[in-house]
């Protein structure tokens, strides 16, 4: 006699299943990301973890750039204390800005946030293709740095990690979130500029300068901190939150500096341009030390070498390091 089946069970069998499905699928994918982007989790961290300079050579790791104001009406800025590399590029007037390269971690926040110029298209190149986050560039600048191998970010480009602080004047005004910006990626700075244990001579000093036509940077030895700390025209160069800016290596690197062809500011004063490529004098201060050489970079592609004046490698400390790019 054929069997027949009862439908009332085989109906609540098929219920049973469902459910037992449904809840182990909920278990495997409840992260906290709904998957459209709206979740908590689609929104990387403030601080995101990155690596540090021990990758391989050959391993890209992210590299965000941010060009910093550095005038009076800017200070104290933010976020410097978390900069692997802070460069310090000469710009119309003797006057400096600085370029802050994060790729070990990054802060919150990050400002204030002011133009690009044509130098930072061959001094950044060296760093593969890093973000560049800056608040626009002058008419003429713009196709060059678009022919750069940066990922620029503008307020326009990542409209909702910037924000302006209502208690500071514009244009001193502008701040970027920098995990929220777009990511580029490329040599680390421990592969850009190399580390390792110092020479075996070193002259010991307290202090050193760095004269600009129209601004000084100190840099006075800590024994306590074993860090350099930074000076801008007398005054303690501040990281809101953090305290005095320091660093674990200086670089004073004299570069050539020529006039920008097209590009003037208010005052009729030429765009200075940086040649970070080729060879001239360095001094390198770590560890309560100075020592004197050369620096070298044989292309824009190529990291940034220094050897002692005997022709022996120099390499810099771990820590964060400050290249003031001083013109000869």
């Amino acid at each position: 006699m054929p069997v027949r089946w009862r439908r009332g069970p085989l109906v609540a069998l098929a219920v049973l299943l469902c459910a037992v499905v449904g809840v182990v699928t909920w278990l495997l994918v409840s992260d906290g990301d709904s998957g459209d982007g709206t979740g908590d989790q689609a929104r990387p961290p403030a601080t995101a973890p990155r690596p540090g300079p021990g990758a391989p050579p050959q391993a890209p790791v992210p590299v965000t750039v941010v060009k910093i104001d550095n005038v009076a009406a800017a200070r104290p800025q933010t976020g410097l204390d978390g900069a692997d590399v802070v460069y310090v590029e000469p710009v119309e007037g003797g006057f400096t800005r600085l370029a802050a390269v994060y790729s070990s971690g990054l802060p919150d926040v990050v400002g204030p946030v002011r133009s690009a110029r044509e130098s930072d298209v061959d001094l950044l190149a060296q760093y593969g293709r890093p973000s560049l986050v800056f608040s626009g560039a002058a008419p003429e600048i713009e196709p060059v740095l678009a022919g750069s191998s940066a990922v620029l970010v503008r307020q326009r480009d990542a409209p909702e990690a910037f924000f302006r602080d209502p208690a500071r004047p514009a244009p001193h005004n502008l701040y970027v979130r920098p995990a929220l910006v777009p990511q580029g990626s490329g040599p680390g700075p421990g592969q850009v500029l190399p580390r390792g244990d110092a020479p075996r001579d070193g002259t010991p000093v307290a202090d050193h300068v760095a004269p600009f036509a129209n601004s000084e940077y100190r840099f006075t030895w800590s024994q306590e901190s074993g860090r350099w700390l930074v000076a801008l025209d007398g005054t303690p160069l501040v990281s809101a939150g953090a305290g005095q800016a320091s660093a674990e290596t200086v670089v004073v690197q004299r570069v050539e500096v020529v006039e920008g062809a097209q590009v003037r500011d208010a005052s009729g004063s030429p765009s200075p341009v940086v040649r970070s490529v080729g060879t001239g004098d360095a001094t390198v201060l770590r560890e309560g030390k100075r020592y004197d050489g050369t620096w070298s970079r044989p292309s824009a592609g190529d990291g940034t070498r220094f050897t002692t004046a005997s022709g022996e490698p120099l390499p810099l400390a771990g820590g964060p390091v400050w290249v003031v790019l001083l013109p000869r």
